[in-house]
């Protein structure tokens, strides 16, 4: 059996029973999992193959491509000039980027970019990857279109230029990019091994993701015009690419962040901690309750599923019927990465891997360990197992 290393409370012996299983048969190439509790950790499990090519192992240090998890790093950013009463978010984008009130945009407000609900989700003109790097001018690009909906109507998700979007308010209000301040504020001082622009010293760490099986889409017979085509094909990100020098230094808050299991649940346990971590207030309690403002709640426009957006993350919803119920915020990444803070239990749960599955929204990956986790907490392991 593939060897599985790191620590596992005996409360999670089925999680730890499912982490071995899928990297036995395959289910699993490279993964890690990490679950946080009230401050201490739990579970913190890896193990597999970073490269499948050279067979060169999981370890510790290892770190991955976690496609729109990455966005709940970003979401980090945002509540803590919230927090510092730098950004409203009930004020226009364009208070504080003036160039965004261009178009018919002006009455699109901050909750609306950080709810999905601001009607850019995406670009107009063609763009691609090597694009978006240049974060400042994708951003401007932005700024001269008009909303492909009334912006607070309802969701259409921002599946690239989310990032562009927060990071663009970042740099306006603090002088700095997403990813400096990302890394000034919140993983150097937690000590968390996430990054948005990865340095070359890290590079030779990251793992080559295992692409996943034809979604079964085919985007010739959708509608050009329609918002899922032009959100989700402008431009078309390969999973070859990830792990290519010109993706890991670009600065994309929606989708490039590279981490490990470890280093995500540490930085979203500053969440589900009510904004402490170590003994260190990151974001006040005030901060964290306004993650819970309903921002849309129904059938987003790009996703194709029933999504609850609040601020800056989702919201227990219909799309992921493996996020329990309650004060709980969450969001998953391409492939199957995913984060979960329950702030009622306290508990912060992480998955991120390199084989990944086809479905954007409630991959069976993440649902499985999910499943496993919380079935432990809520005292049903043996079902889940």
């Amino acid at each position: 059996m593939t060897a599985v290393h790191g620590i596992c409370d005996e409360r999670f012996a089925g999680v730890r029973n499912l982490f071995e299983r899928r990297l036995a048969d395959g289910s699993d190439v490279g993964a890690s999992l990490c679950v946080i509790e009230n401050g201490d950790v739990t579970v913190d499990l890896w193990g597999g193959v970073a490269d499948a090519a050279s067979g060169r192992p999981w370890t510790r240090d290892t770190v991955v491509n976690t496609f729109s998890l990455t966005k709940t790093v970003a979401a980090l950013a945002a509540l803590a000039l919230i927090d510092r009463s730098l950004l409203d978010p009930d004020a226009p984008v364009a208070d504080y980027w003036p160039e965004f009130g261009s178009a018919g945009k002006g009455s699109v407000l901050v909750r609306h970019v950080l709810g999905h609900t601001s009607g850019v989700s995406g670009w107009e003109r063609p763009v691609t990857l090597a694009d978006l790097y240049d974060t400042r001018t994708a951003a401007a690009w932005l700024a001269e279109q008009q909303p492909w909906w009334t912006p607070g109507d309802g969701s259409g998700y921002q599946a690239m230029s989310h990032g562009h979007l927060i990071g663009e308010l970042v740099q306006r209000i603090t002088g700095d990019s997403l990813g400096a301040f990302v890394d000034r504020e919140f993983s150097g001082p937690a000590g968390a091994d996430f990054w948005i622009g990865t340095p070359e010293s890290v590079h030779d760490r990251v793992a080559t993701l295992v692409p996943p099986p034809p979604s079964g889409v085919d985007y010739s017979k959708l509608p050009a015009d329609s918002v899922f085509v032009r959100t989700m094909t402008n431009p078309r990100i390969s999973p070859s690419v990830t792990t290519d020098p010109g993706y890991l230094a670009a600065e994309l808050g929606a989708a490039n962040g590279q981490g490990n299991a470890r280093s995500v649940a540490r930085l979203q346990s500053i969440v589900s901690n009510n904004g402490m971590l170590d003994g260190r207030r990151y974001l006040s309690p005030d901060t964290i309750d306004r993650i819970f403002d309903v921002q849309a709640d129904g059938r987003d426009r790009v996703l194709g599923a029933h999504v609850r957006f609040g601020l800056g993350y989702a919201l227990p919803s219909p799309a992921a019927p493996s996020v329990p119920d309650g004060r709980v915020c969450w969001w998953t990444g391409f492939g199957g990465s995913v984060v979960v803070n329950d702030l009622d239990r306290g508990v912060t749960v992480a998955y991120v891997m390199n084989k990944m599955d086809a479905q954007l929204v409630g991959a069976p990956n993440a649902s499985a360990y999910l499943d496993a986790v919380f079935a432990a907490f809520d005292g049903t392991a043996e079902e889940a197992v």
